[in-house]
């Protein structure tokens, strides 16, 4: 089938550009760390004639890494405007521009002797994440048809997991990750940019972008003909129009208008929820706890990256699996089980690293652990979560929904990054209680208060969530005998 084509190609035309650069650029960056503390050194030798303390040089690469998720928070506030006012898929393109300079600034940075270059080359690579991240799952789930809005959606999830493995094959002493090739492994972001930019003009833009913002239904119509072919598109059209009527006469709202509306309370709180819990439950962490652990279990030094590498290729498994049964399975069961599942690996790890030195098989436990605690959050959290706001909100309320999620990830991941080395300095090997509490809390929230999406319309998603919103309120307010109780039951 030609259009089943066309949707897949539009999936990874938005992909590979979009949060493939997320998690590329997210483990590229390892390889190279101490080559361009060197680097930093030396510069600044050359310079000034006094070489850099050890802990200066920590300070540096410290805001070297901080850049990235800084520029990320930026990209994640530009975002809403952007998809507004320019659309989906150019939002996507230009986006490119942002890499394209990073590429330039890092590539160049050891001919120009300057190490300020990599860290503002960071920042600009942290706002293109920080953009695609918003606009990537919101394009696909808008394109997609209801029975595989799910999936579509989720695709997000797999291209970040894709990225992070590719990140650690292309960073090893073999590829790039060498000591004269560290400025082509930073610049080598710029290829899947051009793959962007040559293979996405040609796919439509989203069809309820079209019609319900532009309100443009020829363009509409044109464009869910290509992804959808000759099949009946009667039925889809009506949605869209319902939806349109249901939003006629409003703008594209702002993220201060969501927190201040209480038609929008439990669909905000879900999603500060879910998108403050997937970088608060431990998983990034566990990427810095690998090497450490895989080192005890007795493997050799030089043999550590290759082992790494499985785990990026653990979530990549998951988030494929996850693709492939959100639809049957529902979003609660996969966040739910996801959540669950973390708690309990986070307290098994925990027991395992306190007995490291004493039991012998205990370092092959640890291992265990990781991967396990891996795999549990690419099969739900790591996906679903960026599905979600896309489907509880509107199509006026979508962007800022994005913007304050997007906001919340980045201020989250910075977050963590700096506390994680305190956490384990003061807590040592109980280090994981507050992910978790997290992990806890969040199967709890999403066990009594988060309703079912599953193959249901945005409309149909809207009215569960007014009936919840105004639940309380109409009981309060509107109590005026029986016939009225009956007619807020409807």
């Amino acid at each position: 089938q030609l259009q089943s084509k066309i949707l897949i190609l539009t999936i990874c035309a938005a992909g590979i550009g979009g949060t493939f650069q997320y998690g590329y650029n997210i483990s590229i960056i390892n390889a190279p760390t101490s080559y361009i503390q060197t680097f930093m050194n030396e510069t600044w030798l050359e310079r000034t004639g006094i070489p850099l303390e050890s802990n200066i040089i920590l300070l540096l690469w410290s805001f070297t890494v901080s850049a990235y998720p800084l520029g990320g928070l930026t990209g994640a506030v530009v975002a809403g405007p952007m998809a507004i006012m320019l659309g989906r898929k150019m939002s996507l393109l230009l986006n490119n521009v942002f890499v394209i300079i990073a590429a330039v600034l890092s590539g160049f940075s050891r001919m120009a002797k300057s190490f300020e270059m990599i860290m503002l080359s960071r920042f600009f690579t942290g706002v293109n994440a920080g953009v695609s991240m918003n606009i990537q799952p919101m394009y696909l789930a808008e394109s997609a048809p209801k029975n595989l809005r799910g999936a579509v959606a989720l695709t997000s999830a797999s291209f970040t997991a894709l990225g992070l493995v590719l990140g650690q094959v292309v960073g090893l002493r073999e590829l790039l990750g060498g000591e004269e090739s560290w400025p082509f492994l930073l610049a080598s972001n710029v290829v899947p940019a051009l793959i962007q930019l040559t293979a996405l003009p040609w796919f439509p833009e989203s069809p309820r972008y079209l019609l319900i913002d532009r309100g443009d239904e020829e363009s509409c119509i044109s464009a869910l003909q290509k992804l959808r072919g000759n099949s009946d598109l009667s039925a889809e059209l009506e949605e869209m129009l319902a939806e349109q009527a249901a939003v006629k006469g409003q703008r594209a709202k702002n993220p201060w208008e969501l927190f201040q509306n209480p038609a929008w309370r439990w669909q905000l709180l879900s999603i500060v929820v879910l998108s403050s819990a997937m970088q608060l439950c431990g998983n990034d962490s566990m990427y810095f706890y690998a090497a450490y652990v895989f080192q005890e279990a007795g493997i050799p030094q030089d043999k550590i990256p290759y082992v790494v590498i499985g785990t990026g290729s653990c979530e990549l498994i998951t988030s494929v699996t996850c693709n492939v049964i959100i639809d049957y399975a529902g979003r609660r069961p996969l966040l739910l089980g996801g959540y669950i599942l973390m708690a309990g690996w986070a307290v098994v790890f925990m027991v395992a690293l306190s007995q490291q030195t004493q039991i012998s098989w205990m370092p092959y436990l640890s291992m265990a652990c990781i991967f396990a605690y891996i795999l549990s959050f690419g099969i739900g959290p790591a996906g679903v979560t960026g599905v979600l706001p896309t489907e509880v909100f509107d199509q006026m309320s979508r962007p800022a929904a994005y913007m304050i999620c997007g906001s919340l990830l980045w201020f989250n991941l910075f977050l963590v990054g700096t506390a994680f080395p305190f956490i384990v300095k003061s807590l040592a090997h109980f280090c994981y209680i507050p992910f978790l509490v997290v992990c806890v809390c969040t199967a709890l929230y999403v066990g009594f208060f988060l309703p079912e999406t599953k193959g249901k319309s945005f409309l149909e998603i809207s009215e569960e969530f007014k009936k919840r919103n105004f639940k309380a309120h109409t009981h309060m307010v509107f109590y005026k005998g029986p016939e009225e109780i009956k007619s807020t039951m409807l």
